[in-house]
């Protein structure tokens, strides 16, 4: 069974060494009797994910389709990009320069020099393009990106991995990847770029309309797919 909590703050008062939940959220044993922003599931489907077999095609994608009866409103739903749209971007008049990512997820932050450590809330960092198609890490299937720039941008750290990568800045909602795997994720700083499994596949979207057609076939004019500028 899947949980999966909307919330800003995840477990901030989550005691890690005692145990005890967050009592603002249930975390991460339970969703609090009439939470809207937790819901759960046991419709969970993985892209084939076999903890990096197969490298640099790890796969590492997950689906989680919601019973009809916890449906979390939302004012605004994320658009998956059409196969190709990262390549496109890489055809235009400027190739790589300024292509810009905006990261979101629950992970570990370590900010340096007050060396304030958060870790379960949501946030948001801006980062740029390193490599697509050119390295082992990538090979067409991954996306890397900077780590910790500078200049008001940044990277992924624990925790962030499953969080989408979207293309653009804040405002966006178009999704190209998935946050998985990163250089230095084993230093409280998380420095080195990090790497996305990209979703702007052949592969990856059939993947995603056979799985909703099965089982959720109402849904599946709902996903909203968005042509590279």
């Amino acid at each position: 069974m899947a949980r999966i909590w909307f919330h800003q703050n995840v477990g901030g008062a989550f005691d890690p060494v005692t145990g005890a939940e967050d009592p603002n959220t249930g975390y991460p044993n339970r969703c609090l009797e009439g939470d809207p922003l937790c819901v759960e599931s046991t419709l969970l489907f993985d892209f084939g994910f076999d903890n990096f077999a197969g490298f640099p095609n790890i796969h590492d994608v997950g689906l989680i389709i919601l019973p009809e009866d916890q449906a979390v409103d939302l004012p605004e739903y994320g658009q998956l990009a059409e196969a190709g749209f990262l390549e496109s971007l890489l055809a235009g008049p400027r190739g790589r320069a300024d292509i810009t990512f905006t990261l979101s997820g629950y992970g570990l932050t370590f900010s340096n020099p007050a060396k304030t450590v958060s870790f379960r809330e949501r946030l948001m960092a801006l980062t740029q393009l390193v490599n697509l198609n050119e390295s082992a890490n990538t090979a067409g299937f991954n996306l890397a990106l900077g780590g910790a720039p500078g200049g008001g941008r940044g990277g992924s750290c624990f925790g962030d991995s499953g969080g989408p990568v979207f293309y653009g800045g804040f405002s966006s909602n178009v999704i190209v990847g998935v946050t998985s795997w990163g250089f230095g994720f084993n230093r409280q700083t998380c420095g080195g770029p990090g790497f996305a499994f990209r979703t702007d596949t052949e592969a990856v979207i059939d993947w995603i309309l056979a799985t909703v057609e099965q089982y959720a076939p109402g849904e599946l004019d709902e996903i909203q797919f968005v042509e590279a500028p």
